[in-house]
């Protein structure tokens, strides 16, 4: 369970027991009230850690796609460095090969 799934399941569970919290108690007012400001606080840290972590999926989505793109660019680019290079082997082969045919010619 990663990290964030840790806090988000003590936070729920916080809340959870804060909204169960029965007003029967013989508390007084003030401490009421603080306990529905913490309860309001970490509802509010909630909501923004949600919203945290769906941004980092987004980004981690959009990162990973580029990552693919840009696998698959230096693959290609790999596939074309190869071939040119069996080219320039080949044409140098072909070089060889008519120069020892224009020395025969010559002798």
């Amino acid at each position: 369970m990663s990290n964030i799934e840790k806090k988000e399941q003590n936070l729920n569970l916080l809340i959870d027991k804060l909204n169960s919290i029965s007003l029967s108690y013989s508390q007084p007012e003030y401490e009421i009230e603080k306990i529905k400001i913490e309860r309001n606080e970490l509802s509010n840290n909630k909501k923004k850690i949600e919203k945290q972590n769906q941004e980092l999926m987004r980004e981690h989505k959009y990162l990973k796609e580029k990552l693919q793109k840009l696998q698959l660019e230096v693959s290609q680019k790999s596939e074309l460095e190869e071939r040119f290079k069996k080219d320039i082997e080949d044409l140098s082969q072909e070089t060889e090969s008519l120069v020892g045919e224009i020395d025969k010619w010559q002798m």
